[in-house]
């Protein structure tokens, strides 16, 4: 029991009984110097060097003579040290987890993008697949859909204004039919037809583009026929002539010459 009281009371005590105990250090007055300042420069307090040196309150410091200091300073000093050690090593640590999982995200960025790339690439190849070749064009997906449904068409009625109804139409009507079917909308007149969807050279020409004629005798300069390039110098188009749907050579001079524009509509 003895022993227990005797530990409760060194708890209770604390620091300064510890250290009123424990080793000094020694410290010369200087002049200026004052407990105050001392006591913040070597991480104690004036009461303990007072209390270790048997100091009064007011009492005049004397230049040249040792005062005895707690030791507790070595020891904060020596805590602090651990404790930047341990900020440092925390840093390191998180710098590490940070530069660890950067270089996961990288790795998984590789990962994706590799992934569509391969996938792009198989895309490249699935869409190459669905493209038909010809000496100097090829008809994309939407060109023979275009070319398909207006070929269906051959042989129809040529009626002026008609957009398909009882199967019938007239050049821009088959052309307008056509389109809409396939989910696009161009204007109604062959004349606007003619100025909407990317310009397309006639060396250019592709299956599915759009081609335009000035078929008027005296030749004014501005378009009134259309029809549908279908490959090998040929187009499908409402002929008002034939009166019916027909398929037609660009090399036929009376096209070959009042050839106009050509578009690609739906690209």
């Amino acid at each position: 029991m003895k022993q227990i009281s005797t530990l409760l009371l060194m708890l209770t005590l604390g620091t300064a009984t510890l250290n009123a105990a424990g080793k000094t250090v020694k410290h010369t007055i200087k002049s200026g110097d004052t407990l105050y300042e001392i006591a913040l420069k070597n991480h104690t307090t004036v009461d303990k060097i007072r209390s270790i040196n048997h100091l009064k309150k007011g009492e005049t410091l004397k230049i040249g003579k040792a005062l005895k200091l707690p030791v507790q300073y070595k020891t904060k000093k020596k805590s602090i040290k651990l404790a930047k050690k341990s900020r440092k090593h925390s840093r390191k640590t998180v710098h590490s987890k940070k530069r660890g999982t950067e270089q996961k995200l990288a790795k998984a960025l590789r990962s994706i993008t590799s992934q569509k790339h391969t996938e792009r690439r198989h895309t490249t190849k699935f869409a190459l697949s669905d493209f038909v070749f010809h000496k100097k064009s090829y008809s994309s997906v939407k060109g023979r859909k275009l070319i398909a449904l207006a070929k269906k068409k051959l042989g129809k009625r040529y009626v002026w204004g008609a957009t398909g109804q009882k199967n019938t139409f007239d050049c821009s009507g088959l052309t307008t039919y056509v389109c809409k079917q396939n989910g696009i909308h161009i204007p109604r007149r062959a004349i606007e037809q003619s100025r909407y969807g990317k310009y397309v050279k006639r060396s250019d020409l592709k299956p599915g583009d759009l081609i335009f004629f000035d078929t008027s005798k005296q030749r004014r300069g501005y378009v009134n026929h259309v029809g549908i390039y279908i490959g090998h110098n040929k187009f499908i188009h409402a002929s008002s002539a034939k009166k019916k749907v027909i398929i037609t050579s660009l090399s036929k001079t009376f096209y070959n010459n009042r050839y106009k524009i050509a578009r690609r509509v739906g690209s």
